[in-house]
């Protein structure tokens, strides 16, 4: 089934719960952040795609990955303009803004103003949200 085809997925906890890993779950469902420098994909890589773990959605390519020193992947640009969304986040006392996946609502990180040009945004994601796709 083509990506843009596919319909926002809806499930309750205990079914989420049934489907990630304890730690996906904290951080997908419950907003969560893995610890900095801990993350399976700060040094990875590898060409291809970055999706959702919990729904497959195509997120970040491996062309917009970069290093930012913040101990978490960055990116500079989600893979299509509708493959995340936003909302404001003062939790922790901080005013930031989460980045969703745009078809499960899972929480995926904070989006900075302060990355590498074109975009100047730097997407700070959990590795724990996303799986990977090696370019074939």
């Amino acid at each position: 089934m083509n990506d843009e085809k596919k319909k926002n997925i809806s499930k309750t906890e205990d079914e989420w719960k049934q489907q990630l890993t304890p730690e996906q779950f904290m951080i997908l469902r419950k907003k969560d952040t893995e610890p900095p420098f801990t993350g399976r994909f700060v040094e990875h890589h590898e060409k291809g795609m970055y999706r959702c773990a919990a729904c497959g959605n195509p997120l970040f390519s491996s062309d917009t990955k970069f290093d930012s020193g913040s101990g978490w992947p960055s990116f500079w640009k989600a893979a299509k303009e509708n493959a995340v969304s936003t909302q404001d986040d003062t939790s922790h006392g901080m005013k930031r803004t989460e980045v969703l996946c745009s078809r499960c609502q899972g929480h995926l990180g904070h989006v900075f103003p302060d990355g590498p040009k074109p975009t100047g945004k730097r997407y700070c994601i959990n590795s724990a949200s996303l799986s990977f796709e090696k370019t074939k």
